[in-house]
Parts: structure tokens; C-alpha cells; sequence
């Protein structure tokens, strides 16, 4: 297909400003641009296109109709073009649902998140490429807490010393999980399309920070900052049916794994609302002493 990038809208919902809905003989698509790839460099968008057509049928996510290699030479970006998906988006969705809603959505959400759980990977690591060859991560979750110290410095030296402790207790409860699965990493309700009348979710958008990763990572994404009874009874049910084991045990390893995003997002402070919101968190999680504080 031959997409008329004159004729791109950007949606909203994203920070990248890199996502735009196309409109061609009457069929809608969604291009996604890499100008700015980030560490993925120039696989970035073979990448997105691999993972889409892995999950397709296990987990809703849009049809791939094009991948575009970049072309450096003509200063030309890389682009990827899937299908548009009909629903509200979840973050619009969620503030407006009852107990009872929250309760369906949040039961659909922990299926989808088990589900991700449960694609199992030989080790853990970022994707090189559109073969999803993993790159073996080299640092565990304290020394991640030491790469980003600097934008920490603001921090009470009691915070910091919170910080540490925290981050050591959570890596040894996390090892004692011995296997690693597919992690999109960014799974939360911005990233989910919903069909506002079933309350059930249409499409898992923006996989652009999935990994190799803890089968914990994404559960502890969709509690990091929804921590309604409702929502969270039914998430981590709907899991620990899939998946076994007790329930405030699981919620204990999603918190700690949620850390490592934390960590990363926090010291990204000003960049966006979300960056602030979880440096906020991560700070109060340091003083507490206490995986599951809540700001």
C-alpha cells in the first residue's frame, strides 16, 4: 500500500508523537513512524512487526499490512502500518466504569496478561531484531538502581538507603521465579483499545519497550498505579487462575518486578506525566520501605 503521509492525523494518547491514523478509499490504518527508534536503532519497526505477528490469536492486536526498512542514505525513517482497530481507549474508559465494570475489564485484562505470561523464552533480554534473537540482560535490579543514582541525587540520603534495600529485597524475591516469557512492558490502560459495550479489550497497542522478561513484569504494570479492590481482585484472580500460586504472593512479585520500570521511568522525571507519576511512587515506595505503597 502507498500511504499519503500528507494526509496523516496524529492520535492522541501517546509521548512519542510518532503514531498517526491514515484514511485511504474509505479504510483506516495506523502508521507509526521511527524517527526517533531509540536503542532498538534500525530494527526497530521489523521488530513491532515481528511481535505482532507472534502474539496475532493469542492476544487481540492489530493486522500488520506494511513494514518499511529506513533508508539513511535519503534521511528517510523506517514505518510500519497496521490495521485500525475500533474502541475507546482504556485510560479514556477506565475512570468512567462502576465496580461492576471495572470488575469485567479488569478480569479480561488478567487474562490477556497471563496469557503473555505463559510464552515461555529461553532467557531474559531485549529483541535485536525482526528474528527476536534476545540480547541477554548483564545487570539485576540493584545494580539498574545504581545506573540511574544520579537522578536520585534530590532524594534524602534515607530515601536513597530506602531505595537500595528495597530494590535488593525485591531482586531475591523475583529469582526465585526460574523462568522467563514474553513481557510487552508497557501494558497499561493507555495501551489498550476496549469495546466500551462488552468491556473487553479490542487491541494491545505500542510494543515498543516488550522484552524477555519475568512473568510478573506486565501484571505489575497493570497495578502499578490502579489499585481500585475491584480492578485488582479480578486482574490478579483471572492470572492466578491461569497460573497458579497465592494470590497476595503474586501481587507481592508484580510490585517487585514493576520495579525495574519504576526505576527507569522515574529518573526520566519531567518527560512526560507518567514519568512524574511514577517518580512520585517510586520515592514514597523509598521512604516506606514498602513495594506496595501508594501515592
Amino acid at each position: 500500500m502507498n500511504e499519503d503521509l500528507s494526509e496523516l492525523t496524529p492520535l492522541a494518547g501517546g509521548w512519542s508523537g510518532e503514531t498517526f491514523l491514515a484514511q485511504a478509499a474509505g479504510e483506516r490504518s495506523v502508521v507509526r513512524i521511527y524517527a526517533r527508534p531509540g536503542d532498538r536503532g534500525e530494527h526497530a519497526a521489523e521488530i513491532d512487526a515481528a511481535l505482532l505477528r507472534l502474539v496475532r490469536g493469542l492476544v487481540p492486536v492489530a493486522d500488520v499490512l506494511e513494514v518499511r526498512r529506513a533508508v539513511p542514505e535519503a534521511d528517510v525513517p523506517a514505518m510500519l502500518v497496521t490495521a485500525f482497530v475500533e474502541g475507546e481507549r482504556g485510560d479514556v474508559l477506565l475512570p468512567t466504569l462502576n465496580q461492576a465494570g471495572l470488575a469485567t475489564l479488569g478480569r479480561d485484562v488478567g487474562r490477556l496478561v497471563a496469557t503473555l505470561a505463559g510464552m515461555p523464552t529461553l532467557e531474559s533480554g531485549t529483541f535485536r531484531d525482526g528474528t527476536l534473537a534476545v540480547e541477554p540482560f548483564t545487570l539485576d535490579l540493584s545494580e539498574w538502581v545504581d545506573q540511574h543514582a544520579a537522578a536520585y541525587a534530590h532524594w534524602t540520603a534515607d530515601e536513597r538507603a530506602g531505595l537500595a534495600e528495597v530494590a535488593d529485597t525485591a531482586q531475591d524475591l523475583l529469582d526465585t521465579v526460574g523462568r522467563t516469557c514474553l513481557v510487552h512492558s508497557d501494558f497499561n490502560s493507555k495501551n489498550l483499545i476496549v469495546d466500551p459495550e462488552t468491556l473487553t479489550v479490542t487491541a494491545l497497542l505500542d510494543w515498543e519497550f516488550a522484552h524477555s522478561g519475568h512473568p510478573c513484569t506486565d501484571l505489575g504494570n497493570v497495578l502499578r498505579f490502579e489499585r481500585h479492590p475491584a480492578w485488582v481482585e479480578a486482574v490478579v484472580t483471572a492470572y492466578v487462575d491461569r497460573h497458579g500460586g497465592d494470590p497476595a504472593e503474586t501481587v507481592e512479585l508484580a510490585h517487585s518486578a514493576d520495579m525495574w520500570a519504576l526505576v527507569g521511568l522515574a529518573a526520566r522525571r519531567g518527560a512526560n506525566p507518567v514519568a512524574d507519576r511514577a517518580h512520585d511512587l517510586l520515592r514514597a515506595i523509598a521512604a516506606r520501605r514498602n513495594v506496595h505503597v501508594t501515592t
